[in-house]
């Protein structure tokens, strides 16, 4: 099992390596310069040389690169070129309610998933198989800007249940921020619940089809016992990996929904970053968005190692 871990942990340090030179090397490919930028379109050739030499564009890329990494590696992810302020700070201000949102929209997703998936399973080829199913990939196939308005003219406009957009810190007003969670949740949560319900009712046929399975079926056991108690559970198995690697696709997908609900997240963050070739603050949002990632993943993989022992050896 340490071995294992080890093996694992070495794996993320070589993907969060990867992806940093990538992300590096990407932003000083794209069009635009950050000193012009800052600058304006009043300036001088000596204050643009000064400003660029301030910022460290006269050095060759891997002496930036090996400058940044180093500083990111002390914990310091550096200064946006635009407002000086501190890359950390702002990259924290903004995961926090695009995490908040993630795990909501994950809760929610589980809540719709497992029990349609289940009912898919138990009751295959019925009405209720086909509704869920066909509820599953009715929501997995909406794109998440265009549920979000939809849900914002249903229960806000018309109805006015809830509020149409903002934020509120759970800190601040735990009742007012997850007020204004639901409905930027659903929209994520039921992209997510389409996929996981489809996942959790193959997987379920497959496990009952098993012959401990029907042996349980033979001495009497009781449909209920038999898939709680006895199929459930491995079933659940494959569920788990799904749900990690889904995690950086809500990551992603939480840039429309935030930017619908006027959320102030990551997402938001990492698009004006780019427009404004911010090169600090992108390099930031994407390396702890990444990191968040791999981390989940990571977690995902020791879970399921332990559900699973038989991973341990491979």
């Amino acid at each position: 099992m340490v071995r294992f871990i080890l093996s694992r942990v070495g794996q993320t340090l070589a993907v969060l390596f990867t992806v940093s030179v990538i992300i590096f090397a990407l932003m000083r490919m794209i069009p635009g310069d950050p000193v012009l930028m800052r600058l304006g379109d009043d300036f001088t050739q000596e204050a643009y040389t000064r400003l660029r030499h301030e910022l460290g564009f006269d050095r060759s890329i891997v002496t930036q690169y090996l400058i940044w990494i180093r500083s990111v590696l002390a914990g310091d992810l550096g200064d946006s070129f635009l407002n000086q302020e501190r890359v950390s700070t702002l990259v924290l201000d903004a995961f926090v309610p695009t995490l908040t949102l993630v795990v909501a929209s994950v809760i929610v997703g589980i809540l719709i998933a497992v029990p349609s998936g289940i009912v898919a399973a138990i009751r295959k080829d019925s009405a209720w198989d086909y509704g869920s199913m066909g509820f599953a990939i009715f929501v997995y196939s909406m794109p998440a800007f265009w549920k979000g308005i939809i849900l914002i003219w249903i229960f806000s406009v018309y109805l006015g249940w809830f509020p149409a957009m903002g934020y509120v810190a759970p800190w601040a007003d735990l009742s007012q921020s997850l007020w204004r969670l639901v409905l930027p949740a659903v929209t994520l949560g039921t992209f997510f619940s389409g996929l996981v319900a489809r996942i959790i009712r193959s997987s379920l046929l497959e496990v009952l089809d098993q012959d401990y399975v029907k042996a349980a079926r033979a001495r009497g056991v009781r449909r209920a016992a038999l898939v709680y108690k006895h199929a459930l559970a491995n079933a659940l198995i494959p569920v788990v990996t799904v749900i990690g690697l889904q995690f950086g696709t809500l990551l992603g997908g939480a840039v429309l929904t935030e930017t619908v609900f006027a959320i102030p997240g990551m997402g938001r963050l990492s698009v004006s970053a780019i427009l404004n070739r911010d090169y600090s603050v992108v390099q930031g949002t994407i390396l702890v968005g990444v990191f968040a990632v791999v981390v989940v993943n990571l977690l995902v993989d020791l879970l399921y190692a332990f559900l699973n022992p038989r991973i341990r050896v491979a």
